[in-house]
This record gives structure tokens, sequence and C-alpha cells, in this order.
């Protein structure tokens, strides 16, 4: 399987801009530019799209690790902050952060917490991501048993 999108750019990087599109069409010459990059101007930029991806591709690891064990989940309700830092010359992505807030009937915390982190380390996007990747999950619900969920605070290097 593959996926494909495209991206449009023209002058310089200061002044330059550009447009993004998805062969789905979902994103239609989404603009960015620099100021959407890092001046917080109205448009997208390559770091939100990476946060998106990577909290959907969890979301839906996460999901599909859960009914595999018997558990299938309410709502799973998960933010992804990607942090680009200079390095050098250029830039890096140093970490995705992975905030998650789930309803899941009749599972208990450390079964929950440890399908969470499985699915962290093996969903596709952590797996290109060469960044620190956390999880913070929180287990809601009082249909729940057994004693409440921790937050993970395990870290984990994408391989």
């Amino acid at each position: 399987m593959e996926r494909t999108a495209s991206a449009y750019w023209r002058g310089s990087i200061q002044r330059g801009r550009g447009e993004v599109t998805t062969a789905s069409g979902v994103l239609k010459n989404s603009p960015y530019s620099f100021s959407t990059r890092f001046e917080n101007a109205p448009g997208t930029n390559p770091e939100e799209l990476i946060a998106a991806a990577h909290a959907s591709c969890f979301a839906m690891a996460l999901s599909g690790a859960l009914t595999k064990a018997g558990f299938e989940p309410k709502a799973l309700d998960v933010t992804a902050a990607v942090s680009i830092e200079k390095d050098g010359e250029g830039f890096t992505v140093r970490s995705s952060k992975l905030k998650l807030r789930a309803q899941v009937p009749n599972i208990d915390g450390a079964k929950f917490s440890t399908i969470a982190e499985d699915a962290k380390k093996n969903c596709p996007i952590s797996k290109l991501l060469n960044a620190e990747i956390t999880l913070e999950a929180r287990l809601e619900g009082a249909q729940n048993y057994g004693s409440p969920s921790k937050p993970s605070q395990q870290s984990s290097s994408a391989v």
C-alpha cells in the first residue's frame, strides 16, 4: 500500500509560499509558509501534519490492539505534540508527545497501560520517527475494573 501527497513551493524560504495536497483530496492546496511554520500564522506546517499522522495512527493501532485483546474501546481521544528544535544549520524533530484519554469498558489499568505502550511502539508512524516518543495515557469511566490506570511516563525511541 502506498499513499501520496504533493507539495508546491515558490520563492525564498522566508518570503515564499507553498501548498500541500493529498491524493485523497482531504487536503487540497492547503497553504504553508515560513510564517505558518515558525510564527503561528494561519495555514499548516510539516510538524502539524506529522502530529496529525501520529495521533491518528496511534489511535488506530491502539483500537486494533485492544480489540484483539478482547476489549472494544468506547472512545480514544489522542493528541500528539511534535517538537522541532534548531540543530546546527537546520532543524530536527526531537519528540512526539502522545496524550491519550480512553474509555475502555472492563479493562484494568495495568492491562490498559501494557497494551497502550505496545501500540505506541508498534504504530507505523512511531516506527518511522527517529525521535523520542512519550505517552501519557489516562483510562476513564466507571465501568472499568481493578485499580485506576496511572499515566504512562515511559519513553521509547522509534526503531
